[in-house]
């Protein structure tokens, strides 16, 4: 195969976004095969290819299978050695794959990459989705080099480095074939949101590797499907974070580790009361009820092997919150 790379876009009545986004991804991915996976669109986003895009391969699945699924379907039947998964709003750059290549080339113990990922809104800036690598939390709340909740650093070139990291955003997200099916793909009950993260912990429970390279950049729209002030994110994050917790923490952490994550929940329910925003008090409300119907199923999922050291920080809540930590910080490095 002359290929190594299949850029796989996932899409959804996103006839706009592709008009916009994949002249970039087309011009800048001579290394790559090019492939869009339709979710049974309505709109004209076949169209839309077949006429502007004829280089571009289309797999067009019979549903909206969601993020998860939908790719799971889809990466049956592309047989490149290394997955590039791409969001429909992320606009590439020049060499953006060569750094990328280089480390899945020379790296065997590598098994998933990130590039840097910038705000295409605001491009000084890094983007909520990813960022420079990310990170959780001992609950696991994610948290990224270049973003901790709502506070985004500007790009002043100090994440312009090569490092290890615990997962990488699902925006544009690079991981080996063989991985990606021994680790038999994303979990399709999370649908959509965190199963990036949940994906990369199963990697490394495994023993594999994630990285973020800076000298790969690339520029997100973010929200273009489903936005920050849409309770259904607010939902489906409450909800995968912690079936995620159930399928990956070591046991002997399990359940005191869950205990205390719900209780942080309901204490971000009572903020989301303050705040006036009732329908996200409502979506934890509604995510935890779907959590406990799930729990037994999830339980069933867990591998063989949990480490311990997963997380970066004890409570990326308390250092942002309490300690107003709002910058990543090499200090943050396994508070126990």
């Amino acid at each position: 195969m002359d290929k190594k790379i299949a850029v796989v876009i996932l899409n959804w009545n996103g006839a706009k976004l592709l008009e916009q986004f994949l002249p970039s991804v087309v011009a800048y991915s001579n290394e790559a095969t090019v492939y869009v996976v339709d979710n049974a669109s309505t709109d004209n986003s076949i169209a839309v290819i077949k006429e502007l895009f004829p280089s571009v391969k289309i797999i067009q699945n019979t549903a909206n299978y969601g993020f998860a699924d939908g790719y799971n379907i889809a990466l049956q039947t592309i047989e490149e050695p290394y997955y590039a998964l791409v969001n429909s709003d992320i606009e590439v750059t020049e060499n953006w794959l060569t750094p990328i290549l280089s480390i899945l080339d020379n790296e065997p113990n590598i098994g998933i990459i990130q590039p840097k990922i910038l705000d295409f809104k605001n491009k000084e800036y890094f983007e909520y989705a990813g960022a420079a690598g990310g990170f959780i939390d001992k609950y696991g709340y994610p948290f990224c080099r270049g973003r901790i909740f709502q506070t985004l650093e500007k790009d002043t070139h100090q994440y312009d480095d090569e490092k290890e990291i615990f997962w990488a955003s699902g925006a544009c997200f690079f991981i080996r074939k063989e991985v990606y099916r021994k680790l038999k793909g994303f979990d399709a009950d999370f649908f959509a949101h965190q199963e990036e993260i949940d994906l990369c912990w199963r990697a490394f429970n495994l023993g594999y590797s994630a990285k973020y390279t800076g000298k790969s950049v690339v520029y997100h729209v973010g929200g273009a499907t489903l936005n920050q002030a849409n309770p259904k994110k607010t939902f489906l994050n409450f909800r995968n974070s912690l079936l995620m917790l159930v399928k990956n923490l070591p046991k002997r952490k399990l359940f005191p580790t869950l205990f205390l994550r719900l209780v942080l929940d309901g204490i971000a329910g009572i903020q989301f009361i303050f705040q006036g925003k009732f329908s996200h008090c409502f979506a934890i409300l509604k995510a935890h009820f779907y959590f406990y119907h799930l729990i037994i199923i999830n339980l069933k999922k867990r591998g063989t092997t949990q480490k311990e050291d997963y997380y970066q920080t004890k409570s990326i809540v308390y250092d942002y919150f309490i300690k107003r930590e709002t910058i990543f910080k090499k200090k943050l490095n396994n508070t126990l």
